[in-house]
């Protein structure tokens, strides 16, 4: 993939905007009268028809894409449907900002990978950012350190979602540039949606909400802006940026589960939201000017 021009602070507002509206989701799944895979599964079927309206008008009838390109956003859907399933079960587990942080833990697995494709060590600016958002990390999800089954068992689903979450990213890293960003999130919602469905009819959850009003929500935040956006910030930034500004999201989501729920926000907490919010700062002053060619992608 090829950054045409290096990203304005428009498209980088745009990024946090995105990932806002994601740490946005565990907190509508909490209120949907639905299982929390159900939830999921609404989240995508939802959004679908405007998803694929957007598509359209993005690539009208462009014709399909290379059948390996295909199979590659096909998997990567399927990897984010079992991503969803695993987060969604784990958010009714643990707190909110617990489970965003585990969710999201993936994001070291991109910064990583986006080393490795560059064949380089991190410069001191971007090890001096990926330093101070684990540390923040670390802080906000010390909550989870106390001895709880429930608290464990949840964070364990996080984390396979957090892990499942870095395949569905990497995957779509390497075809964003062959398909428009509408179109690779409707490929990947179809893949993912029926997975959606099939894990929350094995587990015996309720399917069909008596209250649309937290799934409309969690569709619209979630799938139409959050993941809408991210899938766009492919083709601008790299994976640094996009592993960091993933990192930021348990900050909003300990915000919404303090006002939502009451969570105790903690010193520690404040400050690993101020860590974090440092270190996506300190990544996007340490950008490259010019335009970036990863190697590779």
């Amino acid at each position: 993939m090829t950054y045409s021009q290096p990203a304005g602070p428009w498209r980088f507002g745009l990024l946090l905007l995105g990932n806002t509206a994601l740490a946005l989701g565990p907190l509508f799944v909490r209120l949907a009268d639905t299982g929390p895979v159900a939830a999921g599964f609404w989240r995508l079927a939802l959004a679908l028809p405007l998803i694929a309206l957007l598509a359209w008008r993005e690539g009208g009838a462009a014709k399909l894409p290379e059948r390996i390109v295909l199979w590659l956003a096909l998997a990567a859907g399927v990897a984010f449907g079992l991503d969803v399933a695993s987060w969604h079960l784990g958010i009714e587990m643990t707190r909110i900002g617990n489970s965003t942080v585990f969710g999201n833990s993936g994001s070291v697995i991109v910064i990583g990978w986006g080393l490795l494709l560059a064949r380089r060590a991190p410069y001191n600016s971007e090890m001096l950012a990926i330093l101070t958002a684990l540390v923040g990390a670390g802080l906000l999800m010390s909550g989870s350190l106390e001895i709880s089954t429930n608290n464990f068992i949840g964070d364990l689903f996080c984390i396979l979602a957090g892990l499942l979450y870095a395949v569905y990213i990497l995957l779509l890293r390497h075809v964003r540039g062959k398909m428009g960003s509408w179109r690779l999130l409707l490929v990947s919602s179809i893949a993912a949606t029926p997975t959606l469905l099939a894990c929350a009819l094995l587990l015996g959850e309720v399917i069909m909400p008596r209250d649309w009003t937290p799934l409309l929500l969690l569709s619209f935040c979630s799938q139409i802006v959050g993941q809408g956006i991210l899938v766009w910030a492919l083709g601008w930034f790299r994976p640094l940026v996009i592993g960091l500004a993933l990192l930021t999201q348990p900050a909003v989501a300990a915000l919404s589960g303090w006002i939502a729920f009451g969570e105790t926000l903690s010193a520690g907490d404040v400050l690993g939201m101020a860590l974090m919010a440092t270190a996506l700062v300190i990544a996007r002053v340490a950008e490259p000017k010019e335009p970036k060619v990863p190697a590779g992608i």
